[in-house]
């Protein structure tokens, strides 16, 4: 891995080398939470409304996370002059409103956007979520891996972080299917871990991995020695292994799941090498739905419970994740201009 890509994730973890950050690059799961709390239509949420929102979750959170995730729509006009310094910064790259054909998702960049201007607006880090399912049509397969490729070519030529995100999702011929942004409800192990296995291939380029559970975070077992947790053990095994053998750290994602079901997802994945999380609803969706757009009781709420809940999520990782490190570099330079001549 370059040094820039280095620099990257060390800005993307805490001091200790943990990565516990925010997601707060979430669109229609947001606009669904604005318009329940307004009681009104999705249609009805407003730019205004957006920015608020992402605002008041920046003001109330980023100093106790070690970076935040941030979409260039919403969440970077509303608040980047409130980030924090030592907060490191993700910026998406992927348009939400996917292409969802007959044979799977096609997913693509948000217009006028690209790695080069994430890079140029000081990101430390790419991020794309990939809609993935390995028994999709040739021909999605074919767009989505060129898609993911293509990134993390443009991510190796400006030395830049790249987080690939991975989501298994209905086909639309499928009884539970749904483009909400939600744990598909026929999702199987095998779909995520082969997921995982294709996308840990260099060509790829991937720098960290921001994964699903392989099962349903809402049905995990107590970690316990009982069979069946034994049984769920093997499958985050399955995804640590990959990701160890790629020398790929990875971190999980909350899937909308709840703070105690969260816990116990980490729990697993912390067990199978996990190295943190990348967690946006389980912590904060709670303060929008239930008070927005009345700011002064979102931030109490945000304070009184987000910030409780990102604690106790961050003293879990602590305690049961293995941080990341910087490499110990083996190169000697033994004259002046070395460096400067070796790094390309």
């Amino acid at each position: 891995m370059t040094i820039g890509k280095l620099r990257g994730l060390t800005r993307l973890a805490d001091d200790d080398g943990h990565f516990t950050m925010v997601a707060l690059d979430q669109r229609p799961p947001l606009i669904a939470a604005i318009a329940k709390a307004k009681n009104v239509e999705p249609e009805a949420v407003t730019f205004a409304d957006m920015l608020a929102a992402k605002r008041m979750l920046v003001q109330a959170l980023a100093s106790d996370a070690s970076s935040m995730l941030l979409d260039p729509n919403f969440a970077v006009p509303a608040a980047l002059d409130i980030l924090p310094a030592r907060t490191g910064l993700i910026v998406t790259l992927e348009e939400h409103r996917f292409v969802d054909t007959p044979g799977g998702r096609l997913s693509r960049s948000i217009d006028n956007w690209s790695v080069e201007k994430i890079r140029r607006m000081g990101g430390d880090a790419v991020k794309v979520l990939a809609w993935y399912r390995p028994d999709a049509s040739p021909e999605v397969l074919a767009h989505q891996k060129d898609y993911v490729r293509t990134v993390g070519a443009e991510c190796r030529r400006h030395d830049i972080p790249y987080v690939l995100e991975l989501l298994v999702y209905p086909f639309p011929d499928s009884a539970s299917h749904t483009t909400d942004y939600v744990e598909s409800p026929d999702k199987r192990a095998e779909l995520v871990i082969e997921s995982v296995r294709e996308f840990a291939k260099p060509e790829y380029g991937v720098d960290l991995y921001k994964l699903e559970t392989p099962l349903p975070g809402s049905a995990l077992p107590e970690l316990s020695d009982s069979a069946e947790s034994k049984a769920a053990a093997r499958e985050f095994e399955a995804v640590g292994s990959i990701c160890r053998e790629a020398g790929i750290p990875w971190v999980m994602l909350s899937g909308g799941v709840t703070p105690d079901q969260f816990g116990r997802v980490l729990s697993y994945a912390y067990q199978a090498g996990a190295q943190g999380f990348l967690a946006g609803r389980t912590i904060w969706l709670d303060a929008i739905q239930s008070a927005f757009p009345d700011e002064s009781a979102v931030l109490d709420q945000l304070n009184a419970d987000g910030r409780q809940r990102l604690a106790a999520l961050t003293d879990l990782t602590r305690d049961h994740a293995k941080p990341w490190r910087f490499p110990t570099s083996k190169t000697a330079f033994d004259r002046e201009g070395a460096f400067a001549a070796a790094y390309a």
